[in-house]
């Protein structure tokens, strides 16, 4: 995603995700401008402006408990709008602003940017007459503009060391002026096309776009940005508004744009124009047009830049291809380490139990929630794979979402109905269910990203600015071809499952299970096919079959396919009697001792893969290579485990009838 996040959070627009801010009627304080002309004051306040948006007026989601909304300071609960930013008036009807506190309004959930007075009217924006991304001011004009239309004077010639008035809505608790001295100009950041102004007043959230006044009171700049760490803050002069070009939009601005899963870094330019003036509605969706197409380039080319080094290809892909299926029911994001290898990882979190059995288990990769949902039995799949708003229900019983309200935080229960439903395919034909919810009160978006498995989904799930859906979908959605999982269900749930032929994968297309309960099992693939009966192990609704899909080599290219097929005798946690089929993948000439060795027992049937018992926490096991030609590209192995402790005649007849009919037929 677009990493230009750091630099916009300097700016002074108050705009935020998952907080509350506030508005206050304007009242202008001169406690810190005393030096100023107490008749400029008037003037100044005339044409000075807060930029606020529209609080939602219908609420979508349900609570926990009613609101404390009595905890809020009374403007706070009681003001209508959300206060952003600051504008001023220039005269001729034009106004201005910080060009990111109007891209505040880009996908916004509250009401389009407009401009109020200190007596609280409030004045839809009409047209955007100028417009640069990087220098950051907008120059537009109102739909019914205030009578007296009051303008700042323009003081095209400021002089250093001399002290200025920045003037803006600090905090959004009005609009308050405080004193301090233009001490410096510094070259923009990119390469130097022009210099900022460096002031000493402070300047607060709010303040962005709000005018830097000199000691006559005449407009400098534009106030947009805060020092990060010294009160030497940021401001456009005002001649680079008055002196840009005329009915244009301009955006020429370096983001760097990254990938969460590998640290290679995309810088190319976000470079457009288009001709104004257009209403504001018309400006949002030409820009939304072209920042979509070019975020949309920025991960093309950074999954491009270099690919002989993504996953699945180079040598920092073998060990990963050649480690077999990873078996675990909580999924996991394959990124790359800092010495270049690949590797699916995931930081566990808990397990949140679910009523009738079910259970959300959390990990978490980066900014990234991920999520193995286990359904209520009493949840019939369809209904789950089909009802999103039961799907979000439930994962918010884990209560990654509250609400702050006051001093309390109050838990979400329900986003109701998703504004986004769509699928997405990814490349190894793994059909994605994407869904987004608006969170109002917060200006922001859930998004979640969900893949049926036999009980109930796997998935990731992000917060994100209301605005910034199409990145962070494009990237959840790349992402996809780096996930990992297994896919795991009771036998019941498995017949279940494989009825919803619109969502399973294309790799299911020639997988056959034939299940008889209390008689037999049969699994049947391209690469393998085998049978069981309860001579093996006991067959019934509560046997819980894991597929364990990996990445492998395959006649020259990577699939995504079943390395391990685990049968459990029942779904108890503490049941360790199980029948498994493992793929074993030749190793590469390039992967390290560790791989060959264990390549070379099992061609040669050495132990533990010679038919003979063996005992481990108190589980017999005894394992046994099904086609042992060396070869081959990839071995299978057969194991049979049964709690306690076992004889070797036992094992072996155990083993002797899962390989009766066992045939290794891939290719």
């Amino acid at each position: 995603m677009r990493t230009w996040c750091d630099w916009a959070i300097r700016r002074l627009g108050r705009i935020g995700v998952m907080v509350l801010v506030s508005g206050l009627a304007l009242g202008m304080s001169a406690a810190r401008a005393a030096s100023l002309d107490p008749a400029l004051l008037p003037k100044i306040q005339a044409a000075t402006f807060e930029v606020v948006q529209a609080k939602p007026v219908n609420d979508p989601l349900s609570y926990e408990k009613p609101l404390p909304l009595d905890l809020l300071p009374y403007q706070e609960r009681t003001d209508k709008y959300h206060s952003i930013g600051t504008a001023f008036a220039i005269g001729h009807g034009r106004y201005v602003t910080a060009g990111h506190v109007l891209m505040a309004g880009i996908g916004s959930l509250w009401g389009p940017p407009e401009l109020r007075d200190a007596s609280g009217r409030v004045y839809p924006i009409a047209k955007v007459e100028k417009f640069d991304l990087r220098r950051d001011f907008v120059v537009f004009t109102l739909a019914q503009p205030p009578a007296d239309d009051a303008a700042l004077a323009i003081d095209g010639k400021p002089a250093l060391n001399e002290v200025v008035y920045a003037v803006g809505n600090a905090l959004g608790t009005g609009v308050v002026i405080r004193d301090g001295l233009y001490t410096s100009d510094t070259p923009e950041q990119q390469d130097g096309a022009w210099k900022w102004m460096r002031f000493s007043a402070a300047a607060s959230p709010g303040n962005s776009g709000g005018p830097l006044l000199d000691k006559d009171g005449k407009v400098i700049g534009v106030v947009l940005m805060k020092s990060a760490n010294e009160n030497l803050n940021y401001a456009l002069t005002i001649h680079q508004v008055l002196d840009a070009p005329g009915d244009l939009a301009v955006i020429d601005r370096r983001m760097p744009y990254q990938f969460d899963l590998f640290d290679t870094t995309s810088n190319q330019p976000f470079k457009a124009q288009f001709a104004l003036p257009a209403s504001l509605g018309d400006f949002y969706a030409r820009f939304q047009k072209l920042e979509d197409a070019y975020v949309d380039g920025q991960l093309k080319a950074l999954l491009a830049k270099e690919p002989d080094r993504v996953f699945p290809q180079g040598t920092g892909s073998n060990r990963l291809l050649h480690s077999g299926a990873r078996m675990n029911g909580l999924p996991a994001l394959i990124g790359r380490d800092p010495t270049g290898n690949w590797n699916a990882s995931v930081k566990q979190g808990p397990r949140i139990p679910l009523s009738n059995n079910g259970f959300v288990a959390l990990g978490l990769v980066g900014q990234n929630l991920l999520f193995h949902l286990r359904k209520p039995d009493d949840v019939p799949v369809a209904r789950l794979y089909d009802d999103p708003q039961k799907l979000m229900d439930m994962l918010l019983k884990i209560g990654f979402m509250e609400r702050s309200v006051g001093t309390e935080k109050v838990k979400v229960t329900s986003l109701g109905k998703p504004t986004l439903d769509a699928v997405h395919t990814d490349r190894w034909q793994r059909r994605w269910q994407v869904r987004a919810w608006p969170i109002p009160y917060g200006n922001g978006m859930t998004l979640v990203l969900t893949l049926p498995v036999p009980d109930g989904y796997v998935g990731i799930v992000r917060n994100l600015p209301a605005g910034r859906l199409h990145d962070f979908r494009i990237n959840l959605e790349a992402m996809t071809d780096f996930f990992d999982t297994a896919y795991e269900g009771t036998l019941a749930q498995w017949q279940d499952f494989l009825k919803n032929r619109k969502l399973l994968p294309a790799a299911f297309a020639d997988i056959k299970l034939d299940v008889d309960y209390g008689h037999r099992f049969g699994y049947v693939s391209p690469r393998l096919r085998f049978d069981f009966t309860p001579q093996v192990q006991a067959i019934d609704a509560n046997s819980l079959l894991m597929l364990g899909f990996g990445f492998f080599p395959d006649n020259g290219k990577v699939a995504w396919d079943v390395g391990d097929v685990r049968v459990w005798k029942d779904r108890a946690a503490d049941e360790m009697d199980r029948v498994d089929i493992q793929r074993v993948a030749r190793p590469s000439d390039d992967l390290d001792e560790d791989y060959k060795s264990v390549w070379r027992k099992i061609s040669q049937r050495k132990h533990p893969y010679d038919g003979v018992a063996r005992t481990e926490n108190d589980i017999t096991l005894i394992s046994a290579v099904a086609n042992a030609d060396a070869g081959k590209d990839a071995l299978y192995v057969a194991y049979c485990a049964v709690a306690g402790a076992h004889p070797q005649a036992d094992m072996k007849a155990r083993l002797d009838l899962l390989m009766k009919n066992l045939q290794v037929t891939e290719h």
